[in-house]
């Protein structure tokens, strides 16, 4: 019997669901202040925080039954939810990876969740695994289910609203242009549905074992690939992986979540459950053996990106996930070695489930909280490379310390400010001035640039802009004199690829860019001269093609006469 039929039926749960989350979307419109969920405000986006997971944690585990202890759990749910949504937003930029921080606290509750429903919280250890599996894939079940039933009420709403509307009874169609209804209405539509599956223990098991087989089918020709794949590689040597592409840490991830999905989808609740398939089976173990080196390559591939460009908050999370997934491997791969003999691995590769998700759920809470500080991490890390001369002063990515590590980022930048290299001091004050992120076309920091003529002075200035503007150089480009400009600036035109960029440029880094003169746009009156005339304009060449921008607009102005204005009737 599946752990779902084990509850008790009770009729009243779709409407009490549809009420609780109804009245909870209801809330979470007045909470953001009439515009749903507010991520501006600290105190509205925890409130929406608290609401939001709350109320879902207590749909998914309220039963006629033992009140006391669902209510707890989604108020414990509903508060470390809505704290971390309230940092995340009160705390702004001064907290690095804190949309980390939140999705760990999304993925701890999220394992929390069938944890609880199986009663690993009286039972601990002794928690029989069956339960606990089918708890998370009837949740995932259940809970699409009801997002499909949502969007269906949805479409049923809109083809309402147009049949009344031709009757010029635009009631329905007001209220769904309303938030509150809308927040209201999905909330009320997903707690029904989740209800009505949630007294359907025996159809939501069905659905699981079909999934289940359904799912199976693939795991067949992914196994194959996998095996062929690693039989390669040991072939090419793994240099071949960065080689071919700079994706390859995301897509080993992704294989080896698949290889997860699918071989759990063979191994079920039991031996008894699985299927008799012997390809099936050798399917499984296939996959078992293939998640840790798919993960370890993926690892090696992380560690040479940071050996290359230091720690970063996004890293070092990057570095956590991918040292959860080894552990996983690794963990199989001890199963299913040690249980070679007598299929006993696959229930040691059960075992290892239940263990590695209780370990990740801790995990991923203790990481969720404020108790480390990725970005002083990170800025210590880097600071030290570019102590040691592992990355030079030039290719430094001094705004990722200004953007990307918080406030200890920005502390190291003011450090770096008042450093005795002149060059380190300059290229991190024009960091620190900055007042929006620029994200850098190139996938280098160091421009290859040639000023033509050759001036010392004016490439000093040219560099400084592409820094502060790196789409104006995509890894080599050349900067023209133009002359002078007023206010003491250099006009420079900059060449890059297909792109032609022109400014004028201060030697005072403080001085804002000249704003180009207004073209002097004509103005068709009654009575105006109109002709044709060849106009003559410079433009940049290369290659023996221009431009179609000219550099000088003013140009035109001396190259040819201008009519005399016109008279007006």
């Amino acid at each position: 019997m599946d752990t779902q039929d084990k509850d008790h039926r009770w009729t009243l749960r779709p409407w009490v669901l549809a009420v609780l989350l109804g009245l909870a979307g209801l809330l979470i419109y007045a909470a953001g202040g009439g515009e749903g969920i507010d991520t501006r405000i600290g105190w509205r986006a925890g409130v929406t925080g608290f609401l939001f997971f709350g109320s879902l944690a207590l749909a998914f585990t309220l039963e006629p039954v033992q009140r006391p202890a669902p209510v707890l759990f989604a108020a414990l749910v509903g508060a470390v939810m809505g704290g971390l949504a309230w940092r995340a937003v009160a705390a702004g930029d001064s907290v690095a990876g804190s949309e980390f921080a939140f999705l760990a606290g999304v993925i701890a509750t999220g394992l929390a969740l069938p944890l609880f429903q199986a009663g690993f919280h009286r039972m601990r250890w002794s928690t029989p695994y069956r339960a606990i599996h089918g708890q998370v894939w009837n949740d995932a079940i259940a809970g699409a289910d009801s997002l499909a039933f949502t969007g269906a009420s949805w479409l049923m709403l809109l083809l309402l609203s147009e049949l009344f509307q031709l009757l010029k009874i635009t009631l329905l169609r007001d209220l769904i242009d309303d938030s509150w209804f809308g927040w209201t209405w999905s909330g009320a539509a997903f707690g029904a549905a989740l209800g009505v599956l949630r007294n359907e223990g025996a159809i939501i098991g069905t659905l699981r074992r079909v999934v289940m087989t359904v799912l199976s089918l693939l795991a067949v020709p992914l196994a194959a690939g996998l095996a062929l794949f690693l039989a390669a590689l040991l072939v090419s040597g793994p240099e071949v992986l960065w080689a071919a592409t700079r994706s390859a840490t995301p897509v080993l991830l992704t294989c080896a979540a698949g290889a997860f999905v699918l071989a759990n989808a063979i191994l079920r609740d039991d031996d008894a459950g699985m299927s008799g398939n012997r390809l099936l089976r050798i399917a499984a173990l296939v996959l078992v053996l293939s998640v840790f080196p798919l993960t370890l390559f993926a690892a090696i591939s992380m560690g040479t990106r940071i050996a290359q460009h230091g720690l970063s908050p996004e890293r070092l999370w990057g570095l956590v996930a991918i040292a959860l997934a080894v552990a996983y491997g690794f963990a199989w791969l001890v199963a299913a070695l040690r249980g070679w003999q007598g299929g006993a691995w696959r229930e040691r590769v059960r075992c290892a489930n239940l263990h590695l998700a209780v370990a990740i759920c801790a995990l991923a809470l203790v990481l969720a909280l404020p108790i480390f500080d990725f970005g002083a991490i990170s800025a210590r890390q880097q600071l030290a490379r570019l102590e040691r001369g592992t990355v030079s002063a030039e290719a430094f990515d001094y705004a990722a310390l200004r953007w990307d590590f918080g406030a200890a980022g920005r502390r190291a930048l003011e450090r770096l400010a008042k450093s005795g290299d002149a060059e380190i001091a300059s290229l991190a004050s024009e960091a620190r001035e900055q007042t929006a992120r620029i994200y850098p076309t190139g996938p280098r920091q160091v421009f290859n640039l040639r000023m033509q003529p050759a001036d010392p002075g004016l490439e000093v200035m040219v560099r400084r802009y592409i820094r502060a503007n790196p789409w104006a150089c995509n890894e080599y480009c050349v900067a023209l004199d133009l002359g002078p400009a007023p206010g003491g600036r250099r006009r420079v035109a900059i060449v890059s690829g297909s792109q032609l960029t022109q400014t004028a440029l201060s030697p005072d880094p403080a001085a804002p860019e000249l704003a180009p003169a207004p073209r002097d746009v004509p103005l068709l009156r009654e009575g105006s001269t109109v002709e044709i005339r060849s106009i003559a304009r410079r433009h940049v060449v290369v290659d023996g093609k221009p431009f179609d921008q000219p550099i000088d607009e003013g140009d035109a102005a001396s190259a040819a006469p201008l009519a005399p204005p016109p008279r007006a009737r």
